[in-house]
């Protein structure tokens, strides 16, 4: 699907209400940060054409404490507005103004989005429906 219509979807929902799925991996360290790692190339032709065996496969990114957190409660089940609820109990002193949270993680959602890190189910089901 193309950016056009993904974003035509995107523009018609509400955002609270869409389901983000993971399309990167990611990695845990020991003090408990999270590591996405994403392919220098996500074509596998590309990769063993271009990779130089001397570099890493993957290209790092690292999340902050909240960000880690967003991550793992993306699991492909909950709603953006239930990661926002989850996030609110557990860090009630650190996310304040508590108004604000939905704003900070749909923000966080969409760049996610934007970099192609995570899509959303409704697209996903619309793309399905759509191929037939």
């Amino acid at each position: 699907m193309n950016f056009f219509k993904r974003r035509k979807i995107l523009k018609q929902a509400n955002f609270l209400d869409l389901t983000p799925l993971r399309v990167l991996d990611h990695e845990v360290n020991e003090h408990g940060g999270i590591t996405l790692l994403m392919p220098r190339f996500r074509a596998r032709i590309n990769a063993a054409l271009f990779q130089p065996p001397s570099k890493d496969k993957y290209i790092y990114i690292k999340l902050d404490r909240f960000g880690g957190h967003t991550w793992l409660l993306i699991d492909g089940k909950s709603t953006v507005a239930q990661i926002c609820a989850e996030l609110k109990d557990r860090f009630p002193e650190e996310l304040k103004p508590v108004e604000e949270t939905e704003s900070r993680v749909t923000k966080f959602l969409s760049l996610l989005y934007q970099q192609r890190y995570i899509s959303f189910f409704e697209i996903q089901d619309k793309t399905a429906s759509g191929a037939k």
